[in-house]
This record gives C-alpha cells, structure tokens and sequence, in this order.
C-alpha cells in the first residue's frame, strides 16, 4: 500500500504538495490523494482538484497550464472549449488523442471574477504556485514514462523547463532535457486557448498543427 509523507494537517501556507504526495502510488492512488491537496491557497477557491488523465500505457504526455472553468466543473482536464480544439489538432496531425495522458502543471482553477456570480475568468498562475504543484506532475511523469511531452504554452514551459523558458523560441522544436531527474523528449507549442483568442484563428490552428506534426514524427523515431 502507498504511504503518505505527511497527514493532510500539513500547513496550508506550505506551498508545495510534497507532503501530500503518497509514496509509491499508482495513477488511481495519486489521482484520490491529489483530491485533498493543500499544497497552495488555490484549493481555497476551485470546486475541485483536477489530475491527470489517460494510462500509464501513454507514449505521449500532453502538459498545460491549469484547469478552466468546464474543466473544473466536471473535474477533468481538456474537456472545454481549448480541449476539444487540441483534440481536433492531434488527430490531424496525426495523434490519436484517445492514446495521450493528459495534465496540468496546476491542478487547480484559479480565477477571478469582476463581480459576485459574475462569470470565473482565467488567471495565470505564479512562479511559487506552479513550483508548489511540481511534485504531482513529477509523480506523472515516473509513472506514465512518455516517450515525448508535449508542452502546452508558456506556463507548462516555465514548470519543466524552468523560468527562463520563452515559447516562442523554442516552439516546434524537438527538445532533450532533464525533467524532475529523467531524460526527456519535448515539443514545446502554444497553448490551444490561445489559438481561440487569436485574431487570425486559423492562421494560429495552423501552427498548432504544424507543431503537433513534429511531435508526431518525433514518435516515429
């Protein structure tokens, strides 16, 4: 059976989940423990925790930002409108996104609202909130072993790559980095909402795609 390093008592301005982190855990194991997570002040305010999903059979790892709105609705990672944009790109370019393990560098919501029961709106999370959820997406990654990581946007860059990472750099790039101790294949890319925002949205569809074809050749290798 995993075992816990510390109770779920730990001290709520810790700012980070190491405590609550079982050691030795499966996926399911790690998905029930990460549902009481304390690890940061944005449990306060979300509905729920919201883990990865997929197999520890995946040879793909998709890694984003943080959940939205549906998505911590329904307590599921991708499923609002950027997800189903990702998954209308993965399998054009040639990924079948029912086979990909997908997850957040946060695992919850954090938003701001203009006024009382006004609509949640998306804000990005900080350097110290990201660093705090790391031990949940290190946990992922030593289980699910991909052969590649795609990186969805600047905030999933800066969480494996560190702070200095620049999207638009690197995007479409096959990189070779150490992630949390393993040697790693990852293609950086933008983040699907961000294609929804764009003013040329099919001009942006377009490089996401482009970008997803050289993760799926990288596969192939």
């Amino acid at each position: 059976m995993a075992t816990t390093k510390a109770s779920s008592g730990a001290p709520e301005d810790a700012y980070t989940a190491g405590p609550f982190v079982p050691e030795g855990a499966g996926l399911a194991e790690l998905r029930e423990a990460a549902a009481g997570c304390r690890g940061c002040p944005l449990h306060r305010d979300a509905t729920q925790t919201v883990f990865g999903a997929g197999d520890t059979g995946a040879r793909v790892m998709l890694v984003g930002e943080q959940p939205g709105d549906q998505e911590d609705r329904q307590g599921r990672p991708f499923v609002g409108p950027a997800g189903k944009l990702l998954d209308r790109a993965l399998a054009e370019a040639g990924i079948d996104p029912g086979e990909a393990y997908v997850t957040n560098a946060v695992k919850h919501f954090k938003f701001t609202r203009a006024e009382p029961r006004k609509r949640r709106i998306h804000k990005a999370p900080s350097l110290r909130e990201t660093a705090a959820c790391g031990p949940w997406l290190a946990a992922e990654l030593a289980l699910v072993e991909p052969e590649l990581i795609v990186v969805l946007g600047a905030t999933a860059g800066r969480a494996l790559l560190g702070s200095s990472f620049r999207v638009g750099e690197v995007r479409g790039t096959v990189l070779e980095r150490e992630v949390h101790g393993r040697p790693e294949l990852l293609v950086p890319t933008v983040h699907p909402s961000s294609v929804l925002r764009a003013e040329d949205r099919e001009g942006a569809y377009r490089g996401l795609v482009a970008d997803l074809e050289v993760a799926a050749r990288a596969l192939t290798r």
